[in-house]
């Protein structure tokens, strides 16, 4: 199945929602295959309503032209923090951002990396990770996320009310 296709005749019919489909994952079960979409909105949140609404719009236009075989869940989703990245062009849109990434084949012995997004040359994507810079076509990416600036969205634990500091010692008489 050719998903990048499906998201873009999924983008075709989100328009008059204001959505856009950024991509979709298939995971192929014996019980239970699932058909995973992720929605975004130009300048705003994807909230539950969006999701509701495209997923009635994906479920009329999955039952008419039926290009999963089998018995699927449609599951409609916001990106989250974490985002996926599906295309070169959602990873020039994160330059300077971290991401970790899966790749399909081993690039100097290691098929996980996880460091900076430098820079994205149409399908050549360049990443900083461990003090080395390795480049790869897009093509050559399973999977890739963004890893989320915790400290930057404000969800860095804080220290206790009258808590101790760290490496602060009580003192004693």
């Amino acid at each position: 199945m050719d998903t990048q296709a499906l998201a873009r005749r999924f983008t075709e019919v989100l328009a008059d929602l204001q959505l856009e489909c950024i991509g979709v994952e298939f995971s192929p079960s014996q019980g239970q295959s699932t058909l995973r979409v992720y929605l975004d909105a130009e300048g705003r949140e994807v909230n539950l309503d969006d999701c509701e609404a495209a997923s009635r719009e994906l479920s009329a236009l999955l039952d008419v032209e039926d290009p999963i075989p089998g018995h699927y869940l449609l599951e409609v989703s916001s990106p989250g923090i974490d985002r996926p990245l599906f295309t070169a062009e959602q990873f020039a849109k994160v330059i300077g951002q971290e991401a970790k990434l899966l790749l399909k084949a081993p690039l100097e012995g290691r098929r996980r990396l996880r460091g900076k997004v430098v820079s994205v040359d149409g399908d050549q994507i360049v990443l900083e990770a461990e003090g080395k810079t390795f480049q790869f076509g897009h093509d050559a990416v399973e999977s890739a996320r963004i890893v989320p600036n915790w400290a930057a969205l404000g969800y860095m634990p804080q220290p206790k009310p009258g808590g101790r500091k760290p490496g602060k010692k009580k003192e004693s008489n």
